[in-house]
């Protein structure tokens, strides 16, 4: 294995892979998410069940998908239905977590990625929903993974493409969503983020090896909540960093 240091998407990766539940069902998006729990699958976490959104459940993911409808995603699989089968599986209450990505997040965990500016006029459009609405309002738990800049970090998302707590407290429940569901973390390039379980509001969880509270803050465009002891996360093992680099992208598709 090489032995140049680990960087940050590889580190992010590893935090994710650790949120990892064994034995849950988890929605998993393209990109970042794949990789995480291709290593959760091989270490942590041997018996989740991935749920593609274009119909693949429980695949043995042995080599990585470069999108969430490919053939990888139903290699050796449990299932090979279709996407409003498995819409409707998050509906029923069977996918525990979702894995999800963004352009842009609020202090409630709320999601852009469809426009950046005015819907109808648009400094960029991005790519769209795909099934980040459905995940974000069906499965019990979402877990967000992101680059953390301010201009991603914003008071307000732009559009609200997957709800997280929507307005604080109640508001939820309000839109007609499961009681007890939405955003649990968030995992970006510098920390680890929970949501206050009383305002529903971000919080600093626990800051990446080298990185300061300073740091984080700098780089968040919201007044994130920030506890009395903010913990660190372990670095990369060598073990991670060898089944990411050799085993799970070995062509450096993203990291």
């Amino acid at each position: 294995m090489s032995e140049k240091p680990y960087t940050r998407t590889e580190l992010m990766i590893c935090v994710a892979a650790r949120l990892f539940e064994d034995g849950t069902t988890c929605f998993i998006g393209t990109g970042i998410p794949m990789l995480a729990a291709m290593l959760a699958a091989r270490t942590t976490a041997p018996h989740i069940v991935p749920v593609f959104e274009f119909g693949g459940t429980g695949a043995i993911l042995e080599e990585l998908p470069r999108a969430v409808g490919e053939a990888r995603t139903w290699h050796k699989g449990l299932s090979a239905l279709g996407i409003c089968d498995t819409m409707e599986a998050a509906q029923r209450g069977f996918i525990d977590y979702g894995f999800l990505g963004g352009a842009q997040i609020d202090p409630y965990g709320n999601l852009n990625s469809v426009v950046i500016g005015d819907h109808d006029h648009p400094k960029a459009r991005l790519p769209g929903s795909g099934g980040g609405n459905d995940i974000g309002s069906s499965c019990w738990r979402t877990i967000a993974i992101m680059q953390h800049q301010k201009r991603r970090f914003v008071p307000k998302v732009d559009f609200i493409t997957t709800p997280g707590y929507l307005t604080g407290p109640g508001a939820r429940e309000a839109a007609g969503l499961p009681r007890g569901s939405g955003p649990i973390a968030v995992v970006s390039t510098l920390a680890l983020m929970d949501y206050d379980p009383e305002t529903l509001r971000m919080r600093l969880k626990a800051v990446h090896p080298g990185v300061t509270v300073e740091e984080v803050i700098e780089n968040t465009g919201f007044d994130l909540i920030i506890p009395d002891e903010v913990g660190v996360n372990e670095p990369p093992s060598a073990e991670e960093l060898r089944l990411l680099r050799e085993e799970i992208d070995p062509e450096g598709l993203y990291i």
